[in-house]
């Protein structure tokens, strides 16, 4: 049976510099941000910010220097996004360019595809969002209906897709397409690279429960693209998109996003908190601190050009549920009014309500334990 033996990561001589510019960079930028936006901030976006982060050579860090990048490690880039993600930063116009569609481009793009749109995405001026999800196949990413079919010298594209977040802002899309007729399940998958403005390209918004817009239904009607918006090989588009995944669910959003909420109630308790205060600050610490181990360990093993496909998808639902769970904690513990004025009452109402979906995007609990189980020979 395989395990997971986190490792303690090597972290550059850069990370005290690096950890100074991201600081500056958030005080000269982001001001009286209203505090819910603090929280999961990584799906709030801020196109100034992204811009300010591209000029200063913090988008696209790994990506080489040919196609807008900066030839720097995972783990500077690590670096970068705990301190980005620990100050509520705004980031979320370009995260999805940054994390997986510049780097599924660099590794499966063409020449002409990545030369004309990666650096736009290390600027933060171009981005990006995946289709993955369908209507009706829950989280079920192998019953893709969407389909892609070779019509001379192009492809048309016809179906669906669901849950897409930032559709609506995106510039582009990876699209995970049937492109093989007949084909079922992982078989016949192919990935595409779609322009949001070609012709055919529909939105509409999906509202959540606090009234956000970060997902969209996108319908795609005879949409026509030519031949080099394939990527990759036809037919490995199930092989290339559960490699994207391992990006999607190692880093440090997985572990981060209710952050501000346990900043706030270390800020609300003061010098000399109560016992069962100090006690749930030390769980909650102890437990973030754990979680950072296993996923910057992650990122060493992505340095050295391993793919830790079962590990990330480890992070990810221990993630989500250390997420899920501080707010319940913390409203048992603390006597104040979700929703209320106070800040920590405002962060408080405001993830008592969006917690619940941390376990839904990037696959459902279900489906992670089963990856999980596969992984390490359970089953």
């Amino acid at each position: 049976m395989q395990t997971f033996t986190p490792e303690l990561p090597i972290w550059p001589t850069t990370a005290p510099a690096l950890r100074i510019q991201v600081r500056a960079l958030v005080a000269k930028h982001v001001t009286a941000l209203d505090p819910r936006l603090r929280a999961n901030s990584w799906a709030v976006p801020d196109p100034a910010f992204s811009r300010a982060l591209g000029s200063a050579g913090l988008i696209g860090m790994t990506w080489p220097k040919a196609y807008g990048g900066h030839d720097r490690s995972p783990l500077e880039r690590y670096v970068v996004l705990e301190e980005l993600l620990a100050a509520g930063a705004p980031v979320g116009a370009h995260w999805i360019a940054d994390r997986q569609t510049g780097p599924l481009l660099l590794r499966y793009g063409t020449e002409e595809v990545r030369k004309h749109w990666v650096p736009g995405m290390a600027r933060g001026e171009v981005y990006a969002c995946i289709g993955l999800s369908e209507p009706n196949a829950g989280s079920d990413l192998a019953s893709v209906r969407a389909t892609a079919r070779r019509n001379g010298d192009e492809w048309v594209l016809n179906g669906q897709k669901v849950w897409t977040t930032n559709a609506h802002l995106a510039h582009v899309m990876i699209a995970l397409m049937r492109s093989m007729e007949g084909s079922s399940r992982t078989e016949g998958l192919s990935q595409f690279f779609v322009p949001m403005d070609t012709p055919g390209v529909s939105i509409r918004p999906i509202i959540d429960l606090t009234g956000g817009h970060d997902f969209n239904e996108v319908f795609f009607d005879n949409v026509r693209l030519p031949a080099s918006a394939l990527v990759g090989v036809e037919g490995e588009g199930w092989k290339q998109v559960t490699a994207e995944l391992s990006l999607e669910r190692s880093g440090p959003e997985r572990y981060l996003s209710s952050t501000a909420l346990l900043i706030e109630l270390i800020r609300v308790a003061g010098t000399s908190p109560d016992v069962a205060i100090r006690a749930l600050i030390g769980r909650l610490t102890a437990e973030m601190w754990t979680l950072r181990l296993m996923s910057s360990s992650i990122a060493t093993k992505i340095t050295r050009g391993e793919e830790p496909t079962v590990e990330a998808t480890i992070v990810k639902d221990l993630g989500n549920s250390f997420e899920q769970s501080m707010p319940e904690l913390v409203q048992a513990a603390v006597e104040t009014d979700p929703g209320g004025p106070e800040s920590i009452g405002l962060i408080l109402g405001h993830l008592l309500q969006l917690s619940p979906s941390f376990s839904l995007r990037g696959g459902t609990r279900e489906i992670l334990r089963s990856i999980i189980a596969r992984g390490l020979g359970l089953r």
